[in-house]
């Protein structure tokens, strides 16, 4: 059976990893799911991603997570903005910021898969996919 919502699994299991202080999480590989973990990437959240094969040969993204120290972590939190039930649209003009810049959204634009920061430097809209900090 397809699954309904794989950012939201891929999201949940970057937190849960996160929070139970794993090296690697293994999540589903669709370009979507790349497109955002090389933002992550881009933006200091995460140490490195690579595809690799399950035992069945299905395509997996392994995320290496980050930590700076043995008490804290990089990712505070990671929190799904646009669900396949209710789709949040932003206009460039009207891009709301996490945590005052602290954080970053994560957006699905007809550039491609950007941060909030770039979407309003390009004055492009688009779907908010997520929220880091």
């Amino acid at each position: 059976m397809g699954m309904t919502d794989p950012i939201a699994d891929m999201l949940t299991r970057i937190r849960n990893g996160n929070k139970a202080r794993f090296k690697n999480v293994n999540v589903y590989m669709s370009q979507m799911n790349m497109n955002i973990a090389k933002v992550l990437k881009a933006a200091g959240y995460i140490n490195n991603f690579d595809v690799i094969k399950d035992e069945k040969g299905h395509p997996m993204l392994k995320i290496t997570l980050k930590y700076p120290d043995a008490k804290r972590t990089v990712i505070t939190d990671i929190k799904r903005v646009s669900k396949p039930g209710r789709r949040v649209y932003v206009a460039a003009d009207s891009i709301p910021k996490v945590l005052n810049g602290f954080g970053i959204s994560i957006l699905s634009t007809s550039r491609g898969v950007i941060t909030d920061q770039e979407a309003r430097e390009s004055n492009v809209g688009g779907e908010v996919l997520c929220s880091v900090w």
